[in-house]
């Protein structure tokens, strides 16, 4: 009895150190994480001059918080964060409409050669976004589109592989009765999508939104390539006019960069919980 006692204070006595040593791990891992964030904000409040002090100077002294009105000042924001906003509403809007559909087919719907389409329709998650850029920038400037922001909405919105796997994979996860039952009761295709394949798939449509939420708010590649008037300018192309030819004012860049991540803080911290259950349970089945 003692030694079955002593046995079971061992593996309590490991698990605990296990334990110890998981969370000094996670912390240590949590403070590489922050510390460029950190330094945003505290080289956003020094002078230029303390910027590339040697050894570097973590605290601002003194705190400069004007930089935040000269970067606001500096730039046209309130009209960049507007384009960004509206941009990011509408291709979220569309891509949830394209890919619930599209994943409802590959998912519930028998067609012939269903399964090639899909491994063709994911093979091009495989292709580098730069290789298709120039294909893409030829199209756009055929149909008029360069510097619109129709060129960033319109092939984001209309087709997205990864959208589609995402809830692909969450509705095999929904029992085939459900939809069995509700073509029994007189049900079509279309009301089976809206009314029952909608509402049960909410936490993947959730995680999807956010996903396509944070990729176009903090997209600089294609608003770089596509747009050319500065008032048609995303968040991310409006902070690189603060480098200039021979210097760049480093504080008013870290002031405008921290204001234009609090709505990416804001909409992770309120939808950390859907994107956490939709990833997960997208894996359930199949």
């Amino acid at each position: 009895m003692t030694e079955l006692t002593a046995l079971k204070t061992d593996r309590s006595g490991s698990s605990t150190v296990f334990t110890v040593m998981l969370h000094v791990i996670l912390i240590i891992g949590a403070m590489i994480m922050i510390a460029p964030f950190l330094w945003m904000v505290l080289s956003s409040l020094k002078q230029f001059s303390q910027i590339f002090l040697i050894p570097p100077k973590w605290i601002p002294d003194p705190w400069e918080w004007g930089n935040y009105r000269k970067s606001w000042e500096a730039l046209p924001f309130g009209q960049a964060y507007f384009n960004s906003f509206y941009i990011a509403f509408i291709s979220v809007s569309c891509k949830l409409i394209t890919c619930s559909m599209a994943a409802y087919a590959f998912a519930k719907i028998r067609f012939p050669f269903r399964e090639t389409i899909f491994v063709l329709f994911l093979a091009t998650m495989m292709v580098p976004h730069q290789v298709t850029i120039i294909p893409l920038y030829l199209m756009m400037k055929g149909i008029g589109w360069l510097d619109s922001h129709l060129s960033l909405i319109v092939p984001s919105a209309l087709f997205n592989a990864f959208g589609v796997f995402l809830l692909r994979q969450f509705i095999k996860s929904i029992p085939d009765e459900l939809e069995e039952a509700a073509i029994v009761d007189g049900a079509n295709r279309w009301t089976i999508y809206w009314r029952i394949i909608i509402p049960l798939i909410k936490p993947a449509i959730a995680a999807l939104a956010i996903f396509t939420f944070l990729s176009m708010w903090n997209s600089f590649f294609g608003p770089l390539i596509f747009l050319n008037s500065p008032e048609k300018f995303t968040v991310p192309l409006l902070l690189n006019l603060f480098r200039g030819m021979y210097i760049t004012d480093w504080t008013l860049m870290m002031a405008g960069s921290a204001i234009a991540v609090i709505p990416v803080l804001i909409v992770y911290i309120l939808g950390q919980r859907y994107i956490i259950e939709g990833v997960t349970l997208t894996g359930i089945k199949g």
